[in-house]
């Protein structure tokens, strides 16, 4: 897989960045020609991946780390298992994981209980704004809508790590997520400038024709859910997760991405 060369700097730095924690949700849903994934084309003057589709997600911040929230499903110490962290810290990337998916695509995780999922969430547009600005916490929203976090709609995916010759560095962890039924992913966010449905094969063919820039996790995952074929397949698919940290070697205009 290749990159344009400037998208990375010529010289690295002398001391790699230490990586922020993130999270990224593919949104699935099955259509007409197999499964397909959520995807968003990134602001180009963004700092990080500008002009680049990707899926939802984010980093993960402090209002993440609130534990008041109603929680269904695995409880954290399982996903601090999946991803080889403390189960605080994994509450967290849960959090930030249904977080980040209502703020940019308007699909919330949650529910009245544990057995159900809200299926309009047009009556929560105040506090999706809230949560953009940081104004309130997931937790806090969920408290005062007497919602629960659904957990167990969410699975595993991967966990890729921004090469060291990048100047900004992510620690990101991927999640897979059926589209509730009922709801609608909108795509209304200032991150980016459009969003779309696409199978894996449709996404990936744009890349090589050059309408659209994918980077390798992206790439890679719709690779990987492609072959699945359905919704119900790839969520209970089995996974290892293991740190993916692919290495960039220059080779004149174009940056070959190696996976280690």
């Amino acid at each position: 897989m290749t990159l344009p060369g400037n998208l990375v700097p010529a010289s690295p730095a002398a001391q790699p960045a230490q990586p922020r924690d993130a999270v990224t949700v593919v949104l699935l849903r099955d259509g007409a020609d197999g499964v397909e994934a959520f995807l968003l084309r990134r602001v180009k003057g963004m700092a990080f991946a500008g002009g680049m589709t990707v899926f939802p997600g984010g980093g993960v911040d402090q209002r993440d780390a609130d534990t008041s929230a109603a929680w269904a499903g695995p409880a954290p110490e399982w996903w601090g298992s999946v991803f080889g962290v403390d189960p605080a810290t994994a509450r967290a990337f849960v959090c930030a994981a249904v977080r980040e998916t209502f703020e940019e695509s308007g699909v919330l995780l949650a529910g009245p209980d544990a057995n159900s999922v809200v299926a309009d969430t047009s009556a929560y547009a105040d506090a999706r704004r809230q949560l953009v600005d940081r104004e309130i916490s997931l937790a806090q929203f969920l408290a005062n809508e007497g919602l629960v976090l659904r957990a167990d709609l969410l699975r595993p995916w991967a966990n890729w790590v921004t090469p060291l010759e990048e100047p900004r560095r992510y620690d990101t962890r991927f999640f897979v997520a059926a589209l509730p039924e009922g709801q609608r992913a909108d795509g209304e966010t200032t991150e980016a400038t459009d969003a779309s449905w696409q199978t894996p094969a449709e996404a990936i063919q744009h890349a090589q024709d050059g309408r659209r820039m994918l980077m390798p996790p992206t790439w890679r995952t719709l690779d990987e859910i492609g072959a699945l074929g359905t919704v119900e397949k790839v969520m209970a698919e089995e996974r290892s997760v293991e740190k993916i940290i692919p290495k960039l070697i220059r080779d004149g205009d174009t940056i070959r991405v190696v996976l280690q």
